[in-house]
């Protein structure tokens, strides 16, 4: 009986790290811990947006329409538990050294360390993840659907020259 509870046990847990290994499956992971804030939209919510207004950043804004209206889901856990982030910032690493991320852009200042990654071919991306870093807290931010590389790395660029 011990042999196959061990058995089960360890089934259990190799299936658990497996799937945890997705945007998706680390926000199912987390997301009804109380010490994490978790959003979840859908691709229904995105098509109810319909036309969504330029955002404003610093003096200028960004047309961010035609990424949002192609987005499938997006997936967000904020933590400020210093063990359950180190958990979370595991799993995040290791689903983006499977998938093959590429990282397009590493921010450090005072502390926090910011990482955008992105996933797909050189006209789409389908996969954007953005990562937040300060002392203990941590944030994971996933994107999923099939936007244009073009129109993402235009509003990445143009939002990060308004911020300076």
């Amino acid at each position: 009986m011990k042999r196959i509870a061990a058995f089960v046990t360890a089934v259990f847990l190799l299936t658990a790290g497996a799937w945890a290994q997705d945007g998706k499956g680390i926000y199912n992971k987390y997301s009804d811990n109380e010490e994490v804030s978790a959003v979840y939209i859908s691709s229904s919510m995105f098509k109810l947006m319909g036309k969504v207004p330029d955002m404003e950043v610093g003096e200028g804004s960004i047309n961010l329409g035609s990424i949002i209206k192609n987005l499938n889901s997006m997936y967000l856990l904020d933590c400020e538990d210093p063990e359950l982030c180190k958990e979370i910032k595991s799993d995040v690493n290791k689903f983006v050294k499977k998938y093959e991320f590429e990282m397009l852009m590493e921010i450090k200042d005072k502390g926090e360390t910011v990482r955008i990654y992105t996933t797909g071919n050189e006209k789409t991306v389908s996969q954007f993840i953005l990562t937040a870093s300060e002392n203990e807290a941590f944030t994971f931010i996933c994107l999923d659907g099939t936007m244009s590389r073009a129109e993402l790395e235009k509003a990445i660029a143009k939002a990060t020259q308004e911020m300076e």
